[in-house]
């Protein structure tokens, strides 16, 4: 069948080209064919069931509407925010500039009207009220008054610009006019009119749709519609409304060229102010761009000396670990050597003083100086024998148990029994939520904190209410060890005075990066705590 034969056939919108008509084709309008010819409706039913799907389909795509708002919102965002406040500024700028420029135009015309009624007004006043004084003893105007308003429409400048003129009296009726089909006719006191005849001069341009410019609308399409009021000589009784059709053409270009002129004036503005409001924003935003620049790189170099820093944190705390290690090295050493060493040449001299004072029992009677040279043999016994435990007592508490291997609860409790036994005092030991393992540093430190505190306070607090408190808060272990003893000023304390344990104990809780803490006075006790972290750095310790 020809296609303009199909074409009547083609209906909405062609969402596949395959069924496109061509006779909508050809003019550039994609349709979608329904075979509603005899012999082809069996089609009709599949292409529907496709058209349904299509149109399903194209609901779930994004509207134009999203697309749009999508785009502008990625080309914002890639803006700096110098060009956005620009773009914006501009944005309100042309804005209030052509609401500005709208507003100064319409001004610009009411004012000329204005000025246009105040000229037509003084033109009434002067020429026409003298005419129509009579108007106000009797409703009517005389031939010779007819006459003379005749003369002074046609021979004036101002009356050829008129296109109509009208004479009204209160009742609505006019009483003269240019077209003298009019006169007699009566219209509603209304608009300008009633406000004429409250002594006011109204004036605008009309469309002259009103009922009674009916013969100006054959002419004229706008015409600048004047009332002025006509008042009894001498007095401002109002007694008649003169009404004024000028023609518009020179007013409206008069309007079009001021408002021209001031549409220029607004426009130079915006962009003068728009060019200096540029300039400032990039002089601003210059300097926030080197300032940003340099605070950049102000901040990269604080944070390379922050990472110098975090470094050189860690390797003072690496190697005040592996002081720690050497330290316990060394002690362990010094208990080695002492037990194989003094202790062992104390223990011989022991065994040869007891076997001389053995020997010198039996002379004590055959010599004068038996009984001294006996108490003075018992005296480097017993001598040699404190020296003896106090050389292994010091070479034990110098060498640490192999604490890998123990937890540190394990740790606690060995060093608190460790300190009963060798005391023979009474210790309290809490222990609340400590975490099963910790580093090897950490359980030295540990050990040797609550080992030497403890001495102290048996030494020094008489073992009085000796109690120890270990928990753990926030990642960290919480130790305290306290006595009931006489306390002291820990003001006062320095390392001269015999307190190095003290500060021993400092120094090595501060080392792990641990804070230190003394509580004493005078008469109150002692408590002495550390604050140290369970995952502190092993270092090679450990390994």
């Amino acid at each position: 069948m020809d296609s303009h034969l199909r074409a009547p056939f083609c209906a909405e919108i062609c969402y596949s080209s395959r069924y496109c008509c061509p006779a909508f084709r050809n003019r550039g309008q994609g349709r979608l064919l329904l075979p509603a010819l005899v012999g082809h409706s069996s089609d009709l039913g599949p292409m529907r069931r496709e058209r349904k799907s299509e149109y399903n389909t194209s609901r779930d795509l994004p509207s134009a509407r999203d697309f749009v708002g999508t785009r502008i919102e990625h080309f914002l965002r890639q803006l700096s925010l110098a060009q956005r406040f620009m773009l914006s500024s501009f944005v309100i700028l042309v804005t209030a500039m052509v609401g500005l420029g709208w507003w100064i135009g319409q001004q610009i015309g009411v004012g000329v009207v204005h000025r246009t009624a105040a000229t037509t007004a003084l033109y009434v006043d002067s020429f026409i009220a003298p005419e129509l004084q009579e108007l106000a003893e009797q409703n009517l105007l005389s031939p010779g008054h007819v006459a003379d308003l005749d003369n002074l429409l046609r021979n004036t400048p101002l009356g050829r610009q008129i296109a109509a003129f009208k004479i009204w009296d209160g009742h609505g009726r006019i009483l003269y006019s240019t077209n003298p089909a009019s006169i007699g006719q009566m219209f509603p006191v209304q608009g300008g009119l009633a406000r004429a005849w409250q002594g006011q001069v109204a004036a605008r341009v009309s469309d002259l749709r009103d009922e009674e410019n009916i013969s100006e609308r054959e002419s004229r399409t706008h015409l600048l519609e004047m009332y002025s009021p006509v008042r009894l000589h001498g007095t401002n009784q109002v007694i008649a409304v003169a009404e004024f059709y000028q023609i518009v053409d020179d007013l409206q270009r008069e309007i079009a060229s001021a408002q021209k002129r001031s549409w220029l004036v607004v426009g130079i503005a915006t962009l003068v102010i728009y060019l200096l409001l540029a300039s400032m924003v990039r002089q601003a935003s210059d300097t926030i761009q080197q300032q940003q620049i340099e605070l950049s790189d102000k901040v990269a170099r604080l944070t390379q000396l922050l990472a110098q820093n975090e470094d050189l944190h860690k390797r003072v705390r690496r190697a005040a670990t592996r002081t720690t290690a050497l330290n316990e090295r060394f002690l362990r050493r010094i208990s080695a050597e002492l037990h194989d060493g003094p202790a062992q040449d104390l223990g011989l001299a022991l065994l040869r003083v007891d076997s001389v004072i053995a020997r010198c029992g039996a002379c004590q009677e055959s010599s004068s100086d038996g009984p001294q040279i006996n108490r003075d043999l018992n005296t480097i016994q017993t001598s040699l024998e404190h020296a003896l435990r106090e050389i292994r007592t010091i070479a034990a508490g110098l060498r640490l148990p192999e604490l890998d291997r123990l937890t540190l609860e394990e740790t606690l409790t060995r060093v608190v029994r460790v300190h009963e036994r060798r005391t023979e005092s009474k210790v309290t030991l809490t222990l609340n939520d400590l975490p099963a393992q910790a580093t090897l540093a950490v359980k030295i430190t540990l050990f040797r904190f609550v080992q030497e505190a403890l001495t102290n306070a048996y030494r020094h607090g008489h073992g009085l209410g000796q109690e120890v408190r270990v928990r753990r808060e926030a990642g960290h272990l919480i130790i305290e060890v306290s006595d009931q003893g006489p306390g002291f000023n820990w003001d006062q304390v320095t390392a001269q005075d015999g307190h190095l344990g003290l500060v021993g104990m400092r120094e090595r809780v501060e080392s792990l990066g641990g804070l230190f803490r003394v509580e004493s006075g005078p008469g109150r006790g002692t408590t002495i705590s550390a604050r140290l972290a369970f995952t502190a750095i092993g270092g090679a310790y450990e390994q």
